[in-house]
Formats: C-alpha cells, structure tokens, sequence
C-alpha cells in the first residue's frame, strides 16, 4: 500500500508541472471507492493549483469561472499516478484521467480502493470530513516526543497498532512502523503506557528520519508503486528488519522475527527492541 513517502514523492514529481494547468478533458474508468461528487464535464475550464498532501490524501486545488475547490485524491492499496504528454490508450485498471494542458494526468488502480472525489474546500465535506481523523503530520514542529508521549498514554495497545492507526500521527504504514521502531529500540509488542518520555523522544525522531530516508529514495516499492514518471522506489533495499524474517540483524546478530499485529506482519529484532 503506498504509504506517507510514497505519496509524498507522487506530488513532489507532479506538483510544479501540474500547478496553472488548465483542464481540458476528464474522464472516469470503472467505479472507485467514492463517486466523484460531480459530472466529468464540470471539471472543464478549471486551473489547477499547487498540489498538497494532508496524510495519504492529495489536494489539487482547481478553481474558474464557474466553481472553486479540488479533487481529494487516495492511492488505496495499490495505487499510482502518472502525468504523461501522450499516455497509451488507457487500460482496464485504468479509472480517472484528467486531461491539461500540461499532459493527462491518469490514476492506475489494479484493486480499486483508490479514489478521486471533488470538494469544495478541505474545510467542506466530503474532503473536511474524509481529513478530520488523521493525527499530526510527523514532520510537523508542533507535534514534540510530549505530546506523542500523552498520545501514547490514552491508549491501551501495542505501540505498532497505534502507530499504524494514523490517529496519533500519520505516516507510519507497516514498513515504516516496523524500521522506526527498530531505530528507537522499541518491540513493537510494548503497551502504548509503557512507552515514557524518553523513548517517546526516541521514537518521534526514529519516524522522522525512517519517513525522511524514504523519501529521499522514492518510496519502498514492493509491488506496484511507481511515482509519475514511472520510477520504482528504493528504500526496501535500506530495510533493517522489514520482510527479513529469519535473517541476521546487521547490527546484533540476532535473527530477525515476524508476528503478526492487527492482521498485518511485523518485522522486529528482539536482540536491539526491547518492551
């Protein structure tokens, strides 16, 4: 699933060339998660703004004559954008394009939990709404290891599943939970309220730098993640504990173990992670 970073990269590669575009075609595939809102044909005329992400969301912002608000984007499970000048025909998996003057910008979803839906503004619904649960930006200086700390305190799970819950701070999907929580030497077995204000310390800087690292690489690419122009990422070959089961920890020795936490795998070293 294309996490913070990879989304994050999507609108880096996609912001500049996008922003003024004007809108001259739009069309819809196979249905996604949401309805779009409004008519494909509404969208015509309008200019496109600097493109945003608030958690695993895109904004692009598009506003004329008629109307002003923007289309809410999610990648779902498995999905990718690509902005190209002359794209080929467009394919089964293949569900919203939104031709510009800049190139047609085209949404590629083999599982459809994707979705593309217009708002009137991140304050209206359904953006203000959709938005309204994410936690703290993780790079965000408001969010400080005392604040994570008296997040942690309120719950009463495993600090993975909270992590990947999104509700505390967004980002943390399940390769990047698991390799801060390496980095922070933290099992991800521990109870949320076992988690003081030293390892909260710990913790928020480990996500800010496995977040910051994967960015730098383009994303993990496991399965399908492209960024718009159709690179791969490359931080899964930098994972520490990530898909390593039974591997050798490159920093103890130990070899690497799986668990599985709310249904997801968790990767961790229980020679460096301690509760």
């Amino acid at each position: 699933m294309p996490e913070l970073p990879e989304v994050e990269v999507t609108r880096a590669t996609l912001a500049e060339r996008l922003s003024g575009a004007l809108v001259t075609r739009a069309a819809l595939g196979k249905p996604l998660r949401w309805p779009l809102g409004l008519a494909p044909a509404d969208l015509l005329g309008l200019r496109a703004g600097q493109m945003a992400r608030r958690g695993k969301y895109l904004w692009l912002p598009l506003s004329g004559v008629q109307r002003d608000g923007g289309l809410l984007l999610h990648l779902g499970m498995s999905g990718s954008l690509n902005l190209a000048d002359a794209p080929p025909p467009p394919g089964p998996h293949d569900h919203f394009e939104l031709g510009t003057s800049r190139g047609t910008l085209r949404l590629t979803d083999p599982r459809r939990f994707g979705a593309v839906v217009w708002s009137d503004g991140l304050d209206a619904d359904p953006a203000r709404k959709l938005l309204a649960r994410l936690g703290a930006e993780p790079f965000d200086p408001a969010l400080t290891p005392r604040s994570l700390h008296a997040a942690l305190k309120l719950r009463r799970v495993a600090i993975k599943t909270a992590l990947m819950a999104g509700d505390i701070v967004v980002g943390a999907g399940n390769i990047y939970a698991s390799e801060a929580l390496f980095h922070a030497g933290i099992d991800p077995r521990t109870a949320c309220q076992r988690i003081g204000l030293d390892r909260s310390e710990r913790l928020l800087q480990a996500l800010r730098q496995t977040l910051g690292r994967a960015i730098e690489l383009g994303g993990s690419t496991l399965r399908d993640f492209r960024d718009a122009h159709g690179a791969a990422g490359a931080f899964q070959a930098e994972a520490q504990v990530y898909g390593r089961e039974g591997e050798v920890c490159r920093r103890c020795g130990a070899k690497i173990r799986r668990i599985v936490q709310a249904q997801r795998s968790t990767f961790f070293c229980p020679g460096c992670q301690h509760r």
